[in-house]
């Protein structure tokens, strides 16, 4: 059983900078891929990035591709999306999630976070 703890959320003006971390405990770190969710008021999750199991490959969300980078560190069991340029559209709830079987984009994933809140004003 994984266990993900997000952090890093919080409230930031428009074109700020936030740096959201997730340390994982309770399984082998380096056999699952990682991604970041987010989810606004009234709509669905939706994907925002995922990184490999070794970090080589990342993957993102048009919408925050060039603004945000997924990165990870398994030595310490941690994933990190730093997110710049910020946009009030950004805003919403952000998830850490593992997956067993490599990265997908889509929300087929074994383990999930409790989320961190990220609020951008205009």
């Amino acid at each position: 059983q994984v266990q993900l703890v997000e952090s890093g959320g919080g409230l930031v003006q428009a074109g700020g900078s936030l740096r959201l971390s997730c340390a994982a405990s309770g399984g082998a770190f380096s056999a699952y891929g990682m991604a970041w969710f987010r989810q606004a008021p009234a709509k669905e999750r939706e994907f925002v990035a995922a990184i490999s199991r070794g970090g080589r490959m990342t993957y993102y969300a048009d919408s925050v591709k060039d603004r945000f980078t997924i990165a990870r560190d398994n030595a310490r069991n941690t994933v990190s999306l730093q997110m710049n340029s910020l946009k009030p559209e950004d805003t919403g709830v952000y998830y850490c999630a593992a997956r067993r079987e490599g990265v997908t984009t889509n929300m087929n994933y074994d383990y999930w976070g409790q989320g961190t809140q990220v609020t951008v004003s205009s």
